[in-house]
């Protein structure tokens, strides 16, 4: 019997899920990154770099010399065989390291050399045209770009506020658009804004959100665009990772104002991405995942796992990493 058109939309609706891949990791995963459908990164605490070839069904260990004591929080592969990752930790325990032959060797890139330093999210426009966003460092907050993928560079930044930095939850409090648009996000007591530039990361403008902002764990975590004009922000309080309050908003003209919706994310959520064929966004955090189909205007709950960051190519090739080695591939 053939079924209704409505009714067939309404049980796809409710497929997603994620399903769990084994790492053979007990690492906090917070970084990953897919080169193709199959050549995947993930990275983490202890020096965690993380690679599979065949989609996940089996993750091997890429060892970085030198860095066993350092927590990746970011990871960005720029094709299957160039891959940058980077520390996040005081001083110098803010790294970036780049292999170029898919983590059979790695080289040390840039070491923070300012002791007040704090890595928080790495993108990259292009193979060699990137960014690395930062804690402030004397009232600014820290930006670096290199544009022969081997030299970082910092750039001037607007004035931060009292108690104001970045999230290292998930890499994607910074995100890179088109060959030169950039924004990033901030949180902290009293501060949860956006900040916006068009020229790689020379001249910036700032707009506040309606984001929580009431604690030195909330604010705002991750930051997507389906375009230059349409985006959406996700945080809360990671301290309170059932709470829904003030968690989630949305911008249509670029990000010069934020709106809340009238539905949020069920809970705290560490990361979010669009996925275009599907036209829907996918929000994760460590109380579970959300979909919206709907540019953020409604979210619905659709697994309960813990999960702290996320990638996506497609609706069918797409990861997340979370606590205590947690993978799992995305089933749309």
């Amino acid at each position: 019997m053939l079924l209704p058109a409505v009714l067939i939309l309404a049980v796809a609706a409710q497929a997603q899920t994620w399903i769990p891949q084994n790492s053979d990791s007990g690492a906090s995963l917070r970084g990953v990154s897919a080169a193709d459908e199959k050549n995947v990164w993930a990275s983490g605490s202890g020096g965690t770099v993380l690679h599979t070839r065949d989609g996940g069904m089996t993750w091997a260990v890429s060892k970085v010399p030198g860095a066993e004591s350092v927590d990746f929080r970011g990871i960005r592969a720029v094709d299957v065989r160039i891959v940058y990752v980077m520390s996040a930790g005081r001083g110098e325990k803010s790294r970036i390291y780049k292999t170029v032959d898919a983590g059979e060797h790695w080289s040390l890139q840039f070491t923070n050399p300012d002791p007040k330093g704090f890595f928080d999210s790495i993108a990259f426009w292009g193979a060699r045209h990137g960014i690395v966003l930062g804690d402030a460092i004397n009232g600014h907050p820290e930006v670096l770009t290199t544009i022969d993928g081997a030299h970082w560079a910092p750039e001037q930044t607007p004035s931060a506020l009292a108690n104001e930095g970045s999230f290292a939850a998930s890499n994607t409090c910074l995100f890179v658009l088109g060959k030169a648009e950039v924004w990033f996000v901030t949180g902290g007591r009293g501060a949860a804004r956006v900040f916006h530039s068009r020229d790689g990361g020379h001249l910036w403008t700032v707009a506040s959100t309606p984001i929580r902002n009431d604690s030195p764990s909330a604010g705002i975590f991750s930051i997507v665009f389906r375009d230059r004009l349409h985006g959406v922000i996700v945080g809360g309080d990671y301290s309170k990772d059932s709470e829904d309050l003030q968690n989630v908003a949305v911008t249509s003209d670029g990000g010069a104002t934020w709106i809340a919706p009238t539905s949020r994310p069920h809970g705290f959520r560490s990361a979010v991405a669009w996925l275009p064929e599907i036209r829907s966004l996918i929000a994760t955090g460590t109380s579970g995942s959300d979909i919206s189909s709907d540019d953020g205007q409604s979210w619905r709950r659709f697994d309960p796992a813990p999960y702290n960051a996320l990638t996506f190519l497609s609706s069918r090739a797409g990861w997340a990493v979370g606590p205590r080695g947690r993978i799992a591939r995305f089933q749309p």
